[in-house]
């Protein structure tokens, strides 16, 4: 298998793992506070990052790696995370997948911003299309309970966004798996230190589902998923392989239809898709035209 093919294979195994990310969430807020479900999930990757690192005895960032990594840490370690459990006790998991047709675009712009590149008009007109399909969608089925689970959606998938596109870049120099693990070690004092202050008082009406979805969003969401993701990213291309994310809202409303049993409108699957063509088009339109490239390298 060459590093193209493998790239590719990994960023997909990346996007089926997190595709299950939101429905185990959903379950995982039954049981615990999403403050404490935040730091704890953060806390137990945190611990299996920093024993990665240390066994396989990973020199340590550079200096100037230290902000983006924290910009990682603040984008998918915690802001994520936290924003979509906060956003799940108002809205179900099914309704939230919509919003992660979202992501690929926020990650293009992003990176569009962090690398200083000039897509072309089209690009823009396919941005925000996307949005206002979102937008209408959310504002004509939601309701006075549902609105703030859509602000919170929108927040996550924008501080995700940030997280994805500044991990993408720095996994060139730093490598795949490294960024996350690294960004997880780093934020462990906080997590760690604010998940004891977090602590449940009691336990006994914590069930075992919710068990076993905070065992996954720790272990494959938050971990296993981005070594997957940033090694694809790494080897087959952040352009090319990012483009993997669009599957994830298809594999995500399955998974609530499924183990959930979430009502999944045709609506939501229209709205869905449209979402998905959008960020499709914008993806192509994201670099400049060659003629363009060509003069800009040529001074």
């Amino acid at each position: 298998m060459d590093r193209t093919t493998e790239g590719w294979v990994c960023g997909f195994l990346g996007v089926l793992i997190f595709s299950g990310s939101l429905p185990a969430t959903r379950v995982a807020v039954s049981g615990f506070d999403p403050l404490f479900l935040t730091l704890a999930r953060a806390t137990i990757a945190g611990i299996l990052g920093l024993a990665l690192l240390a066994a396989l005895r990973q020199k340590r960032p550079a200096r100037n790696d230290y902000v983006p990594l924290a910009i990682v840490s603040l984008g998918v370690v915690v802001g994520f995370p936290l924003l979509t459990a906060l956003a799940l006790q108002h809205i179900t998991s099914a309704r939230s997948i919509v919003f992660i047709g979202l992501l690929p675009l926020c990650t293009a712009i992003f990176g569009v911003i962090r690398s200083g590149e000039r897509p072309r008009a089209a690009f823009w007109v396919f941005s925000m299309l996307g949005g206002a399909l979102v937008s209408g969608y959310a504002l004509i089925h939601g309701d006075s309970t549902s609105l703030l689970g859509d602000v919170l959606m929108l927040g996550a998938i924008v501080l995700c966004g940030l997280g994805y596109a500044e991990g993408a870049k720095l996994s060139r120099t730093l490598g795949g798996w490294q960024v996350i693990s690294w960004a997880l070690a780093l934020s462990l004092p906080l997590t760690a230190g604010g998940m004891l202050i977090a602590l449940p008082p009691v336990w006994n009406d914590v069930s075992t589902p919710a068990w076993l979805s905070l065992a996954y969003v720790s272990l494959f969401s938050m971990l296993i998923g981005f070594v997957f993701w940033y090694r694809g990213l790494a080897l087959g291309g952040i352009a090319g392989v990012g483009q993997l994310q669009l599957l994830q809202p298809f594999f995500g409303l399955t998974l609530s239809a499924l183990l959930l049993q979430e009502t999944v409108g045709w609506q939501m699957i229209a709205v869905t898709l449209g979402v998905i063509l959008c960020v499709a088009g914008a993806k192509r339109f994201a670099a400049p035209p060659r003629a363009a490239t060509i003069r800009s390298e040529n001074g």
